[in-house]
């Protein structure tokens, strides 16, 4: 399959995660290729599942329920595209302790002893739906802490996990683009079935079985998406684009075709793969997966060469 780094290697891929908690070192890894063969890179930020001891201390919930907004096995599901010649970073801390896919500073005042920075993003929805970069709710509205943690955890966090995180994730598109003259993120999420709690429980369920989500056409080229889409339905999935899930923070900030960099989310519905109930992954799951690297091939087929003109001009 390759190697995986966790801080070492090329001087462009470096980063130096300080984890605020042992459990967590390493932060996450990068999957790398024997072979760097291809513009795509692929990202698993919340399929992260190591709670941390002290995390499960501060929490009113018990582990289970703290899973409910993990990702659970995305990144196991999208490991086969490492040995096709693609890069996978993903994510060990999980998304109830911090999340990647927001604004570094998206806080919520109510959770904290002491003062935020000034600059902290307090007002955004995601903050006021309690999903902020530090969440205050799990699941179906459930608090996770029992009380208000100092503000100094918050920036703990952040400086060691989120901050080395993007810069690794800076790191492997900036040298796809170099490489290849154009960069292509594929940001890997799951998405709770309707019966269990997902989208469209208040009257307009959400069937599909995979959402891509390039932010209304701005984030991706629209015939990487027109690609992805039309492999995923000869597959027999059921495919919708944007809604209910558009893109967050990763694919909003890291696309910009305009320049070579494309972003396009990807959500899985859960229950094709795992009992959503237990956290065991199905016997389909192998099929899946099987469907996943078939998409990522046709995706690795079609882009090749498409900023070649870019990556000579930048020599």
């Amino acid at each position: 399959m390759g190697r995986s780094k966790t801080g070492q290697g090329d001087a462009e891929l470096e980063h130096s995660a300080r984890p605020p908690e042992p459990e967590l070192d390493p932060a996450f890894d990068i999957l790398e290729p024997s072979e760097l063969t291809s513009p795509l890179v692929f990202s698993s930020p919340h399929s992260g599942r190591k709670y941390p001891a002290r995390f499960l201390e501060l929490s009113r919930l018990d582990p289970l329920a703290l899973r409910r907004s993990e990702d659970a096995y995305v990144d196991d599901l999208f490991t086969d595209a490492v040995a096709l010649g693609a890069p996978l970073l993903r994510a060990h801390f999980p998304r109830a302790y911090l999340d990647v896919n927001r604004e570094p500073y998206e806080l919520d005042p109510r959770m904290f002893e002491g003062r935020l920075p000034a600059f902290a993003n307090t007002r955004s929805l995601r903050v006021a739906g309690g999903l902020g970069t530090i969440a205050r709710l799990v699941g179906e509205s459930q608090e996770i802490y029992s009380g208000r943690m100092p503000v100094e955890e918050a920036i703990r966090r952040i400086e060691g996990l989120y901050k080395p995180y993007h810069q690794a994730l800076r790191g492997l598109m900036r040298r796809a683009s170099g490489r290849f003259g154009m960069a292509v993120l594929v940001d890997c999420h799951s998405m709770p079935s309707p019966s269990a709690g997902g989208p469209g429980r208040a009257g307009e369920r959400v069937e599909a079985d995979v959402v891509l989500g390039d932010r209304y056409g701005t984030s991706c080229a629209t015939f990487i998406v027109d690609l992805v889409e039309y492999e995923l339905r000869q597959l027999g999935y059921i495919v919708q684009r944007n809604k209910p899930y558009a893109g967050g923070f990763i694919t909003e900030h890291y696309g910009s075709p305009g320049a070579g960099f494309h972003a396009l989310q990807i959500e899985i519905n859960r229950a094709l793969y795992m009992d959503e109930q237990k956290f065991e992954k199905k016997p389909a799951f192998g099929q899946v997966s099987a469907d996943m690297k078939r998409m990522a091939e046709s995706l690795m087929r079609q882009v090749a060469g498409h900023g070649q003109g870019r990556a000579l001009a930048a020599e």
